[in-house]
């Protein structure tokens, strides 16, 4: 019984990751792309836009460690 559950709960938060991977990763394109687009951004937008990089690149390493597959996932 316990070992259902198990399985049940480890899909429940890799979907969860999968989907916080997305969230973060269109944050972080929406951020560089008006970074891109501005002619002197200010040190406040800089320092969100690496916050934002290395919480998306964070869990890509935890997507990896966890083995999750982001292929055909949109």
């Amino acid at each position: 019984m316990f070992w259902r559950r198990k399985g049940w709960l480890r899909k429940q938060f890799n979907e969860k990751l999968i989907n916080e991977l997305q969230a973060m990763r269109d944050e972080w394109m929406e951020q560089k792309n008006l970074i891109e687009k501005s002619v002197e951004p200010s040190e406040e937008v800089v320092i969100s836009l690496k916050i934002t990089e290395a919480k998306y690149f964070f869990l890509i390493r935890e997507a990896k460690r966890r083995r999750i597959s982001l292929k055909g996932v949109k």
